[in-house]
């Protein structure tokens, strides 16, 4: 007779000890024993009359991990724990910078809101706690926490598709803000040396100066032409076309007066041309780049996600086989001889 279908029955725990040890049933009239084992489902019988009976025996179906099921746990572990560990590195850059710039003094702490430092922070800091929470959870194969962190997962996934779907749509918008954030930058740009370096930064690699031309340098207190000091009608040495003296010296005074010079006189010394339309040539040009990067984001996570669901999956039908999840092997029944008590789960 075939093996009947797993069925939701528990086996009570005074039969069923572990998987390695044999159960004892023993008769009701006759004394006769039996001994199960139940790793192998064989069964050896001892009587007293040297009479061989034989009775129903339980075993415990059990569901085992695949190969992939480890692959992929372990996968999971190390990903997470890589992600975990580049989370805490951001984390520390952020807290670094703030340190470092005091930002946390009391004459200071009323604008750290608006400080660069504070992204890397709140970047690093959401992506080391996800990150932990999916390593803890694959390791310990802990059901919550996997849960947690699909549920995350797919949170995040779902906000960056309708930012993406955000930014298609309002390109005019967007510029609009991109313009303000390059004219704040500027206008803080010898206060703050993050908003310094992110400009420099953007001037350099993009050829450019000033959000739409190099004359938006005059928001800024320190290069306004009214301004008693030296900076007075210049521009930063990032906006020059050769900053280096030679090839080898930085001429920080090379863009000095470039604000009282016309657009063809000036365009031998500096950069004319406003960076909001060097960042629009820049992703025209690379648009396959970031589309692919994009993709690879997303896709990174809706793997994740995957792998998450199909490690709960196994788990769940591991913890159910643990719990006591039995199957019946057939055997003649003979009276006088007594079987293990049998509870059904609630359904």
């Amino acid at each position: 007779r075939p093996f009947p279908p797993k069925s939701p029955i528990l086996c009570e725990k005074t039969h069923l000890k572990s998987l390695a040890e044999p159960v004892m049933t023993s008769g009701a009239a006759g004394g006769d024993d039996k001994e199960v084992d139940l790793e192998t489902g064989t069964h050896q019988t001892e009587t007293n009359n040297g009479q061989d009976l034989k009775s129903p025996t339980w075993i415990q179906t059990h569901y085992s991990y695949s190969w992939m099921d480890y692959f992929l746990k372990y996968f999971l572990f190390l990903c997470n724990l890589a992600f975990t560990v580049f989370g805490l590195m951001v984390l520390g850059l952020g807290m670094w910078g703030l340190i470092s710039k005091e930002s946390f003094a009391q004459e200071r702490i009323g604008s750290i809101g608006t400080d660069p430092m504070l992204v890397l922070v709140s970047l690093g800091f959401l992506l080391a706690v996800l990150c932990l929470t999916g390593c803890v959870g694959a390791i310990r194969e802990n059901s919550c926490l996997l849960r947690l962190f699909s549920g995350i997962l797919l949170i995040l996934i779902t906000v960056q598709v309708l930012i993406a779907i955000m930014a298609y749509s309002m390109q005019d918008q967007i510029e609009v803000y991109l313009r303000s954030g390059m004219l704040a930058a500027m206008a803080g740009y010898q206060d703050d040396l993050d908003l310094r370096f992110i400009t420099d930064e953007i001037q350099t690699n993009l050829q450019c100066c000033g959000a739409d031309t190099y004359r938006d340098w005059e928001t800024n207190i320190y290069y306004n032409c009214s301004s008693p000091g030296v900076l007075a009608c210049g521009v930063p040495a990032t906006c020059c076309v050769d900053p280096l003296d030679n090839g080898t010296v930085w001429n920080s005074q090379c863009g000095l007066g470039a604000q009282r010079l016309d657009e063809f006189t000036a365009q031998s010394t500096i950069f004319l041309g406003g960076c909001i339309g060097g960042i629009s040539r820049w992703i025209e040009q690379n648009q396959g780049l970031v589309g692919a990067v994009a993709v690879v984001v997303l896709g990174v996570q809706i793997l994740a996600v995957f792998i998450t669901t199909r490690l709960l999956e196994s788990i769940n039908w591991h913890k159910i086989d643990f719990f006591g999840q039995c199957s019946p092997v057939p055997s003649p029944s003979i009276p006088g001889i007594s079987s293990p008590k049998l509870l059904k789960s609630k359904k």
